[in-house]
């Protein structure tokens, strides 16, 4: 443990030269675009210089972590920052659409924003569960239409075993047409509806007046479905004032989706614009992202506004936003900022730093060292069985989860709010990292660490630098090694116990517990 002490300090003691290696360079390899311009534009404005381009090592790193929630493995590293193509960038971040890990870790944070949890409060119990996100996870490795993936959730019937979409209303804590309606405008529009004047919120109510649910024979299987008795002519005024009256034959649902979806409505491009920059940025454009209200106003309106027209002329394909924003120079500059401004951050003038989700962290570090998590439900349901070799970004239920996932701070999706999810660092989070058995455990029982070291039999050098490749993603610095190096000889320790020390540092510093 002595040896995390070593790390720091070699890390300050170093006086920050113009670019920063390894984590910055100098030159781009990524052709400016539009949201470049834009976000240039106001920065200028502000008089705020933004960061310069991250170094490949970083970019492949953040890349992997921000589509597939995974860290790349050595080999993916090295092939990417040998290559000299002035593409690769582009190429790998079309490579990863392709990943399994990709359709998973969206899965994520949709199941995170659409409440997916068979237990208390939620309630939807491990059938309906794994139904749903296999729907989810199923249209986002297809790359459904976003306009269609809307249109299913919000006006879908029937059971919830066999017409996944149709858990979007039973995933909401009540069963009243403005809890159902406030469900939906938070999803789809950003907005919080309970802080809307009463009148606003029974008109919006009103769609979602027809909802029934009924059970069935079948062990927790529930309907949702038109009340049959509702056949009145509905009156309805939709958020933008337009009054309209729905035949008694007639779904309210469908008639507030097509609404809802037309290519003229802000609220709906603008709400998952928004939600999509903040996830890969770490912050809104309008911040936060589910709060969208006329007194809490866009940092770059233009940027927001260009990013909604490109959603809607490329037919509401999600990737189409997802690669605009990732070959952005925007998204690849590195970390470091190069001004105090406090409008810096709001105004992206250089990429966030911010931990890794408690799933992400929890499988870097089974996988660094060669161990498995292991996953529980504080109120076991018949037919939960979660196998050891699965990964945290691949868990359906918000109801199976683990010390680990609880302490550094996944979200209980209760509320659908991205609140929920609490990233900030906590005092039992450090000891858990710095002192904890399980932890001391992992490293000196995971055998990927002892692999490590046999190939490096013979050359400390090249065990020290296969672990920086392991846990960084990158070789150690001159610097760096040197301590490693100057720490082994003084110690006295064995080879083994110095790359555990090593390990165990590295873990520790924010290089590797945050994205970068």
């Amino acid at each position: 443990m002595k040896l995390i002490g070593v790390v720091l300090l070699c890390a300050g003691a170093v006086a920050q030269p113009a670019v920063i290696a390894p984590f910055e360079t100098t030159d781009w390899g990524t052709p400016s675009g539009k949201i470049d311009e834009l976000v240039l534009g106001k920065l200028a404005e502000r008089g705020i210089e933004p960061a310069r381009p991250c170094s490949d090592e970083v970019f492949v790193r953040r890349v992997y972590l921000d589509m597939l929630g995974t860290l790349p493995q050595p080999h993916e590293a090295r092939q990417f920052i040998k290559d000299d193509s002035p593409k690769k960038r582009a190429v790998l971040i079309d490579k990863l659409f392709r990943r399994e890990e990709f359709a998973e870790y969206w899965a994520l944070k949709w199941c995170d924003l659409l409440r997916v949890k068979a237990e208390f409060p939620i309630n939807l119990w491990p059938n309906a569960v794994q139904a749903y996100h296999h729907w989810i996870r199923d249209a986002l490795r297809e790359n459904m239409r976003y306009d269609d993936f809307a249109r299913a959730l919000l006006a879908s019937s029937g059971s919830n075993f066999r017409v996944p979409p149709v858990n979007f209303y039973r995933a909401v804590q009540g069963k009243a047409p403005d809890e159902l309606a406030s469900a939906a405008a938070l999803t789809f529009m950003g907005v919080r509806a309970g802080d809307w004047p009463e009148a606003e919120r029974a008109n919006l109510a009103a769609f979602f007046s027809k909802v029934a649910f009924k059970g069935t024979k079948e062990w927790k299987e529930e309907i949702v479905y038109l009340d049959p008795e509702a056949r009145e002519p509905l009156d309805v005024v939709f958020p933008d004032g337009v009054e309209m009256r729905i035949a008694g034959d007639k779904d309210p649902r469908e008639v507030f989706a097509a609404w809802l979806i037309a290519p003229g409505n802000r609220w709906f491009a603008r709400n998952i614009v928004n939600r999509v920059w903040a996830w890969l940025m770490g912050r809104g454009i309008i911040h936060e992202p589910d709060d969208i209200r006329p007194d809490n106003p866009a940092s770059n309106p233009e940027l927001l506004a260009y990013l909604e027209r490109e959603l809607v002329g490329s037919g509401y394909d999600l990737r189409h936003l997802y690669r605009l924003v990732l070959n952005s120079r925007t998204y690849q500059q590195s970390c470091v900022p190069r001004t105090e401004s406090a409008e810096a951050e709001a105004l992206f003038a250089c990429y966030p730093v911010r931990r890794l989700d408690a799933e992400v962290l929890i499988d870097a570090l089974c996988w660094i060292t060669g161990t498995r998590e292991r996953y529980q439900s504080p109120i076991p349901e018949p037919f939960t069985f979660v196998p050891e070799y699965e990964r945290s970004i691949a868990l359906a239920d918000g109801s199976i989860t683990s010390p680990f996932l609880e302490m550094f701070g996944r979200p209980s999706r209760d509320t659908g709010l991205e609140s929920e999810r609490l990233g900030q660092p906590t005092d039992a989070q450090r000891l858990h990292l710095l002192n904890s058995s399980n932890v001391q455990r992992r490293i000196r029982n995971g055998w990927r660490i002892a692999g490590l070291l046999k190939r490096g039999r013979g050359r400390p050098e090249a065990a020290v630098r296969a672990v920086y490749e392991v846990v960084l993603t990158r070789q150690p610095t001159a610097a760096e090694l040197q301590a490693v190096m100057e720490y082994s000889e003084a110690s006295g320790l064995k080879p083994k116990e110095v790359a555990e020390d090593l390990v165990w540092a590295l873990i520790n510093t924010k290089e590797f517990l945050y994205r970068h």
